[in-house]
C-alpha cells in the first residue's frame, strides 16, 4: 500500500507541475500581448505626416516604393533617378530622425509622402516598414528598398516596373524575390570614402560572390524560418543567401535574400523583417540588389550608429573593428568579378530565370 501511495503522490506532483508550467506559459502569452499592444500603442502616437496625400491615388499596377530612411540626401539624387526611370512614380519615406537636410530635399518633390518617426530602429523597425504599407498600400504593388540599393532584372530597360508588375500578375506571383550584390571598388575604401554617390556607383564596378552561402528557402538553420512557412516558392532554386564578401572579410553573417518587391493583399503580412514577407507566392525568378553599404564615409556611418544603439545584430561593430584596425582596407581581391551585365549572374546561378520569364522578356522585345 505504501508503494501505490508513493506512486500517487509521484502522479499529484507531476500533475501539479504540469499545471504550472501551462500557467506559467499562459502569463507569458498574456504579458507579451500587452508589452505588444503597449509597443503598437507607443508607435500610433509617435507616428507623424509631415508631407503629401494621406491616401495614395494610383492606378492598378502602379507601384508604391517604400523608403525607411536616415540621413539620405547623400544618396537621393541617383536614387530618385534610377527608379524614375524605371517608371516608379510613388515614393513613400518614413524618416527615423534624420539630422541633415533629408527631408528639405524630400520637400521639393511634390506627391511624394514622408512620415516620420525617431522611435529605436532596433524595436520598431518593423512598425516603421509596415506602416506605409498598410497606410497607402493596401491592395498595391509596393517595393521595399533601402536608399543604398539599386533594384535591378533581367530586361529593365524593355520591360520597366510595368512591364515587370505584368509578368508577375501572370504567374499569379505576391512577391519577388531578390539578391543583395555587393558592390565594391579595385581601390581601398578609405581611398573612396570622399566620392559622391553617383561617382561611388560609377567607380564600384566589382562583385565577390564566391563566398556565398546558401540554404534551402524552409531549411530551419534560417533565422527567420518560422517567418517563410506560409510562404510558397515554384523552384527549390529559390534560396535564402548569407555571407558573401561581407562574411568574407568582416565575418559577418549577413542575409543577402530579400523579398522587395510584394502585392499586399488580404493574406499578406508587409515586412514583419526588414527582409521578409509573410502569406507571398514568389516569382520562379529573381531580381537583384545592387547594394553600395560602403560608398561614402563606411566608418562614421557604422560608428553613428553603434553609438545610437539602433541595431543588435553586431554587424557594424563586426565592420568597425575591422575597418578601425586596417584603415587601408580593400574588398578587391582575386575572387573579384567585374560587372557587365545582370544576365551573367544568372548563368553563374547567382540569380535564378525561368523559361515562362525569358518568353515574356522576348515578346517583349519584339
Amino acid at each position: 500500500m505504501r508503494r501505490r501511495g508513493n506512486n500517487l503522490d509521484r502522479r499529484d506532483h507531476l500533475a501539479y507541475v504540469g499545471s504550472m508550467k501551462q500557467v506559467w506559459h499562459l502569463a507569458h502569452r498574456v504579458q507579451a500581448r500587452v508589452k505588444e499592444a503597449q509597443r503598437r500603442a507607443r508607435f500610433s502616437r509617435k507616428i507623424q505626416h509631415l508631407q503629401g496625400p494621406r491616401s495614395l491615388d494610383a492606378a492598378p499596377g502602379e507601384v508604391l516604393a517604400i523608403v525607411l530612411v536616415r540621413n539620405g540626401s547623400y544618396y537621393m539624387d541617383v536614387f530618385f533617378d534610377h527608379y524614375e526611370k524605371m517608371g516608379v512614380r510613388h515614393f513613400a519615406f518614413v524618416d527615423n530622425g534624420s539630422s541633415d537636410d533629408t527631408l528639405a530635399r524630400l520637400r521639393d518633390r511634390p506627391g511624394v509622402i514622408v512620415d516620420q518617426c525617431d522611435l529605436p530602429l532596433a524595436e520598431y523597425e518593423d512598425l516603421l516598414r509596415q506602416y506605409p504599407a498598410q497606410t497607402y498600400g493596401t491592395h498595391r504593388w509596393c517595393l521595399y528598398v533601402d536608399m543604398d540599393e539599386l533594384f535591378d532584372f533581367p530586361g529593365r530597360d524593355v520591360l520597366g516596373i510595368a512591364g515587370l508588375i505584368r509578368i508577375l500578375e501572370a504567374q499569379g506571383a505576391t512577391a519577388l524575390m531578390a539578391q543583395m550584390l555587393e558592390m565594391f571598388p579595385k581601390e581601398t575604401l578609405q581611398d573612396v570614402a570622399h566620392l559622391s554617390f553617383a561617382e561611388a556607383v560609377e567607380r564600384f564596378q566589382y562583385f565577390d560572390i564566391n563566398h556565398v552561402r546558401k540554404l534551402d528557402y524552409y531549411d530551419a538553420e534560417t533565422p527567420f524560418a518560422d517567418l517563410l512557412k506560409d510562404n510558397t516558392v515554384p523552384d527549390p532554386a529559390l534560396q535564402i543567401y548569407f555571407g558573401g564578401v561581407r562574411g568574407k572579410v568582416f565575418g559577418e553573417n549577413c542575409c543577402l535574400t530579400k523579398h522587395p518587391l510584394i502585392f499586399n493583399g488580404t493574406d499578406v503580412t508587409p515586412a514583419p523583417h526588414p527582409h521578409l514577407s509573410m502569406g507571398v507566392r514568389c516569382a520562379d525568378f529573381t531580381a537583384l540588389l545592387k547594394h553600395y553599404k560602403f560608398a561614402g564615409n563606411t566608418v562614421r556611418r557604422d560608428v553613428e550608429t553603434l553609438a545610437r544603439g539602433d541595431l543588435d545584430h553586431g554587424e557594424d561593430a563586426a565592420r568597425v573593428a575591422v575597418l578601425s584596425n586596417t584603415p587601408q582596407l580593400s574588398l578587391f581581391s582575386l575572387d573579384a568579378r567585374p560587372w557587365n551585365r545582370i544576365e551573367l549572374l544568372v548563368r553563374a546561378g547567382f540569380l535564378v530565370g525561368s523559361e515562362r520569364f525569358s518568353a515574356h522578356l522576348e515578346r517583349a522585345r519584339q
